[in-house]
C-alpha cells in the first residue's frame, strides 16, 4: 500500500509542477514543488497556503483474486488567502485556478503509472527507485464545495487510488 501511494503522490507531485512550476512552498528552510503528503511532514506543515496537501482517509482491500486490489481514497486540501496586493479579493479566481492545476495533473493521460518502491531512494542516498510488477491507478478527481474559513478559501478533492497488492510487499 505504501509504494502505491509514493507512486501517486510523486506522479502527481511531477505533473503539478509541469503544469505550474511556479507553485513552490518553503518547507523547513527549502523551497520545494508545492505539494505534500500529510503523514510525512511535520504538524506545523499541515495546511500551507497556495500548495496542495495529500491525505488518505480510506482504505479497502479485495482479497478474492490472486492478487488482492486495494482501494484508498486520497483527500486533497488545497486553501489561498488571495494575494495581498488585491487585498485578498481575487482569492476565487486563484482557488479556481488551482482546481484547474489538478484536473489537469489527475486527468492528465494516463491515469495510472508503474508502481515504484522509493524505500532505497529515501533519505537523499541517490539510489533510484525500483520498478514493481504492478501499476497504480486512479479516478478523476472529485470536488468539494469551496469553504470560506475567515480571509482563507479552502477545498477538498478526493481520488481513488487503485493497486493490486503483490506478494510480500507491506
Amino acid at each position: 500500500m505504501q509504494n502505491a501511494r509514493d507512486t501517486f503522490y510523486v506522479t502527481l507531485r511531477d505533473r503539478l509542477v509541469a503544469v505550474n512550476p511556479a507553485r513552490t512552498m518553503v518547507l523547513r528552510g527549502v523551497t520545494r514543488p508545492g505539494v505534500l503528503v500529510e503523514e510525512n511532514e511535520l504538524a506545523s506543515a499541515y495546511q500551507p497556503v497556495d500548495a496542495f496537501c495529500l491525505r488518505w482517509t480510506g482504505l479497502s482491500v479485495d482479497a478474492t483474486s490472486a492478487l488482492p486490489l486495494v482501494t484508498m481514497v486520497c483527500e486533497i486540501r488545497y486553501a489561498t488567502d488571495g494575494d495581498s496586493g488585491n487585498g485578498g479579493m481575487d482569492r476565487g479566481r486563484l482557488l479556481s485556478g488551482m482546481d484547474g492545476e489538478l484536473v489537469a495533473a489527475v486527468s492528465a493521460a494516463p491515469q495510472n503509472m508503474q508502481k515504484m518502491n522509493y524505500v532505497a531512494a529515501a533519505g537523499g542516498s541517490g539510489l533510484a527507485p525500483v520498478a514493481m510488477a504492478t501499476n497504480v491507478f486512479w479516478s478523476d478527481a472529485m470536488f468539494g464545495a469551496a469553504v470560506v474559513n475567515g480571509e482563507r478559501l479552502e477545498r477538498v478533492a478526493t481520488v481513488e487510488v487503485f493497486s493490486y497488492q503483490e506478494a510480500g510487499e507491506l
